[in-house]
């Protein structure tokens, strides 16, 4: 289980929810294109749809959902927590491990076990193209020229005549082993920020 959400967070979080569904019991994706601080991120499509990933809110789960109740809300929200100060290393480890594959999964998205060269390329381009700086060809090119490096660290040589199929999570734990991404994987919805509660 991701880090686990306390009580005061449960209320708050309700809150949010009624908020987002307009008092109804479930929330659709049309319910998170209200959300202000969303509108601007470069992976708002991909944010949205992890809210209705079976994925995420089921060990075994598969395919997409078209709304979802206020335990799968609390469920994807808890991947925002930070770890709390009283786990021990092996939760730790565990948590990171679960945000990790919450991360893989937005970026699966057809949920076949790798992140293709297209779906990775797709990230880039939108990540990049946002900034207006970069035409899309541009984005293209570093997109394929960073999947290169990442098929370098996760399988080391490969001869001309090999193809790199893509990202598998056991990839993506290597290639983000040194990064910290607990403190940083956080949400503000409707102005409220998952770090600041529960401390």
């Amino acid at each position: 289980m991701v880090s686990p959400v306390c009580s005061k967070q449960i209320g708050v979080l309700h809150k949010r929810f009624k908020q987002l569904s307009h008092n109804e019991e479930t929330l659709r994706r049309d319910h998170f294109n209200e959300i202000d601080d969303l509108a601007f991120n470069p992976i708002r499509a991909q944010i949205i749809e992890a809210f209705f990933d079976r994925r995420n809110f089921h060990q075994n789960g598969e395919g997409k959902v078209q709304e979802i109740g206020f335990e799968e809300f609390v469920v994807v929200m808890s991947h925002f927590r930070p770890p709390s100060a009283h786990m021990t290393e092996e939760q730790r480890g565990k948590t990171r491990r679960e945000k990790l594959r919450f991360l893989f999964n937005m970026h699966d998205t057809d949920n076949d076990g790798i992140i293709t060269l297209e779906e990775y390329r797709h990230v880039v381009e939108e990540l990049l193209s946002r900034s207006g700086t970069l035409e899309k060809e541009t984005a293209k090119c570093i997109a394929d020229a960073a999947m290169l490096e990442v098929a370098s660290i996760s399988v080391g040589h490969m001869e001309p005549d090999e193809f790199y199929e893509g990202i598998t999570f056991e990839h993506f734990l290597k290639l983000l082993e040194r990064f910290e991404i607990e403190s940083r994987m956080i949400i503000r919805f409707l102005n409220m920020d998952t770090t600041t509660l529960c401390k």
